[in-house]
């Protein structure tokens, strides 16, 4: 079975490598019209090493996001958005390359079509791959007969998850429950005695058993026993499955083994991508943007005194305090005027908003009205204090105000925009951006990310909330 799955794995790549290879070439041959009879297309040096670089890139990222396994779990659509966020951080990498390079000969419009046909292309072959093992699935191809031992709530709910997915490729042929008899979910409940495990197994041609009682401890044994003797899968469902963790992982103490309940952390490569996302970003929108900065700072002078940029002291990850950077948008004693209008704020828990506040100057209202008041923070993301996407970094005393299980917003870098911004921004309740927050963190991917920083664009525009 590793063979058989090393060499799936080699095709896989080998696909990859010949489509990317393809892509590229029709690509670059379209630009000059020279597809079937290429000769020597111009520039070629510069532009084959780019795309060797390009390649290299999203051959790492189709790795790092398993897409060299079929996981049955996915849909088509799961599947092509993992290929499309490969394919947008490559190509965001190629173009850093080109910048850095200076690669002056490199066609825009080369770059547009090799990336439209590379996600085409990746995406088509692997929807075609899974319609292709789900039609053979539902010819009774590559399934697995499932045994359940337990007729109780949870194997219930498993055998439900078990129809309701019929792409996983999973026949359920009965229970094994020694408390229940007839039919139990439309499924026979085959046997009640512990000696008769071995006697289902032989008979049903059983592949995989999932034990839903591991209470039970001594007919979990059995069964464990009498599988490993006969070389079956087992999976156990974990007790307490409904419990709000994201993930289970299997430790150890000692020698004995143990089931950690655990929240999702990221890999450590996902997070120095993330990191490198960050920088690449924010150092590209400081330079492009640097003109339009000049022009708000000027305007700032001139509305009312103090300076261009309000810092701030916030609570960053495991409560790290930063200089937080902003346009300034207040009067200049803004803050020793913030406790007298402490009661009127509109939003509930330790944190202070109101949608007419007076210390806001007329510049002010028009840099908060479409957020670019909040463009300096570009520079706090270059430091390494925040991100482009998390939660938004609180004050150090709003923080003193927090219940334990709102600490964990600080789990993770603060970021400009995250989810509650884009669900209502301050029109929400304190609760529910901190349930945002930790949902975000508990339920992180790159895709994600890109899906905030995509849905934070028409919020800006809409300008709900922004006060």
């Amino acid at each position: 079975m590793r063979k058989e799955k090393k060499y799936i794995i080699a095709g896989y790549f080998c696909i990859d490598v010949i489509l990317i290879a393809l892509c590229f070439y029709i690509a670059y041959a379209l630009r000059y019209g020279r597809i079937l009879s290429p000769g020597k297309l111009p520039y070629y040096r510069e532009v084959i090493f780019l795309f060797i670089l390009w390649a290299g890139a999203l051959l790492l990222l189709i790795n790092s996001r398993r897409l060299y396994t079929t996981d049955r779990s996915w849909t088509i659509p799961q599947e092509a958005w993992r290929v499309f966020v490969c394919v947008c951080f490559s190509a965001i990498f190629a173009g850093v390359m080109i910048f850095m390079l200076q690669i002056k000969v490199f066609s825009r419009l080369v770059f547009f079509n090799s990336f439209m046909f590379l996600f085409f292309s990746l995406s088509l072959w692997r929807a075609v791959k899974r319609e292709f093992l789900r039609y053979r699935l539902a010819k009774g191809f590559y399934n697995y007969n499932v045994l359940v031992v337990g007729a109780g709530k949870a194997g219930r709910a498993l055998v439900k998850e078990i129809e309701t997915h019929p792409y996983l490729g999973l026949n359920v042929i009965g229970f094994f429950d020694s408390h229940k008899d007839g039919k139990v979910a439309g499924h026979d409940v085959l046997a009640s005695r512990d000696e008769d495990v071995k006697e289902i197994l032989q008979k049903y041609f059983v592949d995989e058993v999932y034990i839903t009682i591991p209470s039970q401890r001594e007919l979990t044994t059995e069964i464990l026993s009498i599988c490993r003797a006969m070389k079956k899968t087992v999976r156990v469902v974990a007790d307490n499955f409904t419990l709000p963790f994201y993930r289970l992982e299997l430790g150890h103490m000692g020698v004995i083994p143990v089931i950690e309940y655990v929240r999702s952390k990221p890999h450590g490569t996902e997070i120095l991508m993330k990191r490198a996302f960050d920088i690449t970003v924010s150092a590209l929108g400081i330079v492009l943007l640097m003109p339009f900065f000049v022009v708000i700072g000027c305007l700032i002078k001139a509305d009312s005194p103090g300076p261009v940029i309000y810092k701030s002291l916030r609570s960053g990850k495991k409560g790290k305090v930063f200089n937080f950077y902003k346009f300034r948008s207040m009067v200049e004693d803004a803050e020793s005027k913030k406790e007298s209008l402490r009661e009127m704020s509109e939003v509930d828990g330790p944190i202070f908003k109101m949608k007419d506040d007076p210390r806001i100057t007329r510049i002010g209202k028009l840099l908060r009205r479409h957020s670019l008041d909040e463009l300096p923070q570009l520079f706090n993301v270059l430091k390494g204090d925040m991100s482009l996407v998390g939660p938004r970094p609180p004050t150090p005393d709003e923080v003193e105000k927090y219940d334990i299980w709102q600490m964990r917003r600080l789990d993770v870098r603060p970021g400009i925009t995250c989810l509650w911004q884009v669900r209502g921004r301050s029109d929400l309740s304190f609760y529910k951006w901190i349930k945002w927050d930790l949902w975000y963190i508990d339920n992180w991917t790159f895709g994600l990310d890109f899906k905030i920083l995509l849905w934070t664009i028409p919020s800006v525009f809409s300008r709900k909330g922004a006060y």
